[in-house]
């Protein structure tokens, strides 16, 4: 008796983010989560994929929780065990960004209705993953 082996091939073709042709200079601050919130942070969105330890939803006071434009588990955790990877880590996390998806659209809309704070419990605050977000707005970058 034979057996034949199947190989399936799956294709995944992920939403690409469009900018609008004419980009609105974008107001995009960035804050700690442990920092206290203030009237004029605009839209708070809450942009770590983990809910942050000893922060309730009373106290974060986020208005979105975009969990789509962080970087995936697996390059989250590569670059937590080397923070000098983090120019390659930048590389791979700007090409997910490309390929975000709904969650990005909605962070872009946001971004051009007003002022949008991001939220983040990331401790460094020159390399991290919400600095790399915030250059990628502002840039409009398009595929």
């Amino acid at each position: 008796m034979l057996r034949a082996k199947l190989q399936t091939t799956v294709i995944c073709i992920p939403a690409v983010v469009m900018f609008p042709q004419e980009v609105k200079e974008m107001d995009i601050r960035i804050k700690r989560v442990y920092d206290e919130p203030s009237a004029d942070d605009g839209t708070r969105i809450f942009v770590d994929r983990l809910w942050p330890r000893g922060i309730s939803k009373e106290k974060l006071k986020a208005d979105l929780w975009l969990k789509g434009v962080t970087p995936s588990s697996d390059l989250r955790k590569w670059f937590h065990v080397d923070k000098d990877r983090f120019p390659e880590f930048k590389k791979n996390y700007l090409a997910e960004l490309k390929m975000a998806g709904e969650d990005m659209k909605t962070l872009v809309g946001e971004a051009q209705r007003g002022r949008i704070t991001l939220l983040t419990a990331a401790k460094d605050p020159e390399r991290n993953r919400v600095v790399i977000l915030k250059a990628f707005l502002l840039e409009g970058e398009k595929p």
